[in-house]
C-alpha cells in the first residue's frame, strides 16, 4: 500500500516538474519571440474561410479552434495583425499575391510549396461523405455508390482535384455554409466533410445535432490544414511565427484541436 502511494506521489512530482518545465520553456519563448522591437516590422493580414468549427464568424468577429490557436501564436510574437474572412478561392487568391499575409487552414501540396513560408499545422481533416439523416435513399458504401449522387463541394479546395481523379461530378460553392445549405434544401445529396465537424455546421445552421450523418470516408483524403504566409513575407516575421509555434503546439489546446476533440 506504502509502496502504491509513495509510487503515486512520485507520478504526480514528476508530472508537476514535466508541468513546470513545459510552462517555463513556453515562457522562454514567449521572451524570445518579444525580445526584439517589432515596431518596425509590417502588420500582418490573416485571412481564412468559414469552417466551423474551426473558423467561424459572428458579430463582425473571426473566431473558432484555429482561429484561437493562431491569435495564441501572433500575440506570442508581438507583432499585429487584421484578420480577413472570405470564400476560398478569394482567401487563397489574396494569401498568393500579397506579402505580409497569413493563411489558413491551408492543405499543403507540391503545387503550393514554392508559393508560401510553411508555419506549421493548425487543424486536421478526414473527410468523407455526409448526408441528410433522413435520405434513406442516399446508400454510400463505396466511392461508386457515390458517384451516382450529387455532391456539393467548395471552389478551390485540395478535394476537388482528388475527386475529379476519382470521375466525380460536382457542384462547386463558395464555402463549406453554401455546400450544406445545398443538401439541406435537397438541392444536392452528399458534401464532403470530417465526421467530427457534422454537429458543429448543424448547430452552425440551427438544425438538430443529428440532422446529418456520415457515411463513407474518401482515401487519401486525410490532411493537415496549415498556418502559411505569402512568399515575400520578411524573413524575421517568418522566424518569428516558427519560433511562436514551437511554443503553441506543447499546449493541450494545440494538442485538442489536432484530434479534434474540441
Amino acid at each position: 500500500m506504502y509502496a502504491h502511494i509513495l509510487g503515486s506521489t512520485v507520478v504526480k512530482n514528476k508530472q508537476y516538474l514535466f508541468l513546470a518545465l513545459t510552462g517555463l520553456c513556453f515562457l522562454c519563448l514567449s521572451l524570445r519571440c518579444n525580445s526584439h522591437d517589432v515596431s518596425a516590422l509590417p502588420t500582418l493580414t490573416v485571412v481564412t474561410e468559414l469552417s466551423p468549427p474551426n473558423q467561424t464568424y459572428s458579430n463582425g468577429v473571426v473566431g473558432g479552434t484555429s482561429t484561437r490557436l493562431v491569435q495564441e501564436l501572433l500575440q506570442l510574437t508581438g507583432l499585429k495583425a487584421s484578420y480577413q474572412i472570405y470564400p476560398w478561392a478569394r482567401a487563397f487568391k489574396v494569401a498568393s499575391e500579397q506579402a505580409n499575409t497569413l493563411i489558413y487552414s491551408i492543405a499543403r501540396t507540391s503545387l503550393r510549396e514554392r508559393h508560401f513560408h510553411w508555419i506549421g499545422p493548425v487543424a486536421k481533416f478526414e473527410l468523407g461523405f455526409v448526408t441528410n439523416t433522413y435520405r434513406n435513399d442516399v446508400i454510400v458504401n463505396s466511392l461508386e455508390d457515390a458517384k451516382k449522387y450529387r455532391l456539393a463541394i467548395q471552389r478551390g479546395d485540395i478535394a476537388v482535384e482528388r475527386l475529379k481523379e476519382y470521375g466525380f461530378d460536382y457542384v462547386l460553392t463558395s464555402d463549406i455554409t453554401q455546400s450544406y445549405q445545398l443538401l439541406v434544401t435537397n438541392k444536392v445529396d452528399l458534401v464532403l466533410d470530417d465526421p467530427r465537424y457534422v454537429k458543429s455546421m448543424a448547430d452552425t445552421l440551427n438544425l438538430p445535432k443529428g440532422h446529418f450523418r456520415f457515411l463513407l470516408s474518401v482515401p487519401n483524403l486525410s490532411l493537415h490544414g496549415y498556418l502559411a504566409a505569402n512568399i515575400h513575407t520578411p524573413d524575421e516575421v517568418i522566424k518569428k511565427l516558427r519560433i511562436a509555434f514551437e511554443g503553441i503546439k506543447r499546449t493541450q489546446a494545440y494538442q485538442e484541436v489536432l484530434t479534434g476533440y474540441h
